[in-house]
């Protein structure tokens, strides 16, 4: 069983670090992981920690009304495919609604993108590059429809 909390953001540094930067010299730090309106959670397997992302209020000018942009979401190697980031996601959507946040948004590795469309998330314009990452899409998901 897995299970998903608030973690602080300290404890999205490992992951993330292991996950997302592994051999690639850019910072695993966030500007914004630290803001009032940022939250954090991790996805739990017995007391061990498996996954995180990131929530910050950041606004793209191609969506309407208030919104957040995932951040980070990185699943330990030996733990994907158990579900971790969809529960983490559900989680995430329940907090938005509760703040009244209409639309959802992240930049998508490719590798993710299908991934995203089956948590309810749309590609938006065309295919971009981050360097030393690789293609991204834009993704996003308006939370009241």
């Amino acid at each position: 069983m897995i299970r998903i909390v608030k973690i602080e953001t300290k404890d999205t540094y490992a992951i993330r670090k292991e996950v997302l930067r592994k051999n690639i010299p850019l910072p695993f730090m966030f500007n914004g992981d630290d803001a009032i309106d940022t939250f954090h959670l991790g996805a739990f397997k017995k007391d061990k920690l498996i996954a995180v992302s990131s929530y910050m209020k950041v606004e793209n000018k191609n969506f309407k009304g208030n919104q957040y942009q995932l951040r980070g979401m990185a699943t330990l190697e030996n733990f994907q495919g158990l579900g971790a980031g969809k529960l983490m996601l559900i989680e995430a959507f329940k907090i938005l609604k509760e703040l009244n946040i209409e639309c959802f948004w992240c930049n998508a590795r490719l590798i993710a993108v299908k991934f995203y469309e089956k948590q309810g998330l749309s590609t938006f314009g065309e295919k971009f590059d981050v360097k030393l990452i690789g293609e991204h899409y834009v993704m996003y998901k308006y939370l009241n429809e």
